[in-house]
């Protein structure tokens, strides 16, 4: 049996291809590039089930929808936060409210850690997220920052002489003065939007274990996570697919 895992982001779309519990090719494209994703679902054949998460919308469900029948591939299932799922219990008070991906990725985690450890499920994409799962499946919270893309979108945006001189920069990487200080406006911009990204992963951690006894295990995905875990202390695992992995424990 073949399964279609599907995860719409805010700025990408990812899909990999399963067949039985063997995990395929994880493939990946800009949301901007929908028109390429529909034409490469109708290419894919013996699927029997498509199972989704989406976050950029209704419209863009429906719009998902519309290239599966297309395609002649099964209508989709997408994943909704609830109260409780695959053996994890969610901590919002109103259980909708939790971003979908976000309840996918943590579960995926926490399943990969073997469903017996705490786990910390991070997300470097357009946002920012970290949610903790304690070992006995419990949620116990998340935060929520810009990504390191928009912190330097943002202030490239609100910002005249920032702006001006990041522009002139020379395109080539210049050599940090001290590393990690860098050495042109460019650089320093967005040197130091991934160093708040990860000075928010490493602060919470140490909070975590500092006041609330936990050491969990940590799985990083998103387009920025490649990135983000070069500056990171902790151990930790990469892994681009975890939303579609929770996806396939949810099914």
């Amino acid at each position: 049996m073949s399964t279609l895992y599907i995860d719409i982001g805010n700025s990408r779309i990812k899909w990999a291809l399963a067949r039985g519990t063997r995990m395929g090719r994880l493939r990946a494209m800009s949301l901007s590039q929908f028109s390429r994703f529909a034409r490469a679902l109708r290419s894919t054949r013996g699927v029997q089930a498509v199972h989704a998460v989406c976050v950029a919308g209704r419209p863009m469900e429906q719009r998902l929808r519309a290239a599966l029948r297309l395609a002649g591939l099964p209508a989709p299932r997408f994943a909704r936060s609830s109260r409780r799922a695959a053996g994890v219990t969610n901590a919002y008070r109103d259980p909708w409210r939790l971003g979908a991906d976000r309840w996918v990725g943590m579960i995926g985690a926490w399943h990969l850690a073997g469903a017996r450890r705490a786990v910390c499920a991070i997300s470097a994409g357009t946002a920012l997220t970290l949610d903790v799962v304690d070992a006995g499946g419990r949620h116990r919270g998340g935060l929520i920052a810009p990504g390191p893309e928009m912190m330097v979108g943002a202030l490239l945006g609100r910002t005249r002489g920032i702006a001006a001189r990041a522009a002139g920069a020379r395109r080539s990487k210049a050599t940090p003065l001290a590393p990690p200080l860098a050495g042109d406006t460019r650089s320093a911009i967005t040197t130091g939007s991934l160093l708040a990204a990860a000075g928010l992963v490493e602060r919470c951690l140490a909070e975590l274990r500092a006041r609330s006894k936990l050491t969990p295990a940590v799985y990083l995905t998103g387009g920025a996570a490649p990135a983000l875990a070069r500056l990171l202390s902790r151990r930790h695992r990469h892994c681009p697919d975890l939303v579609l992995r929770g996806l396939a424990v949810m099914a």
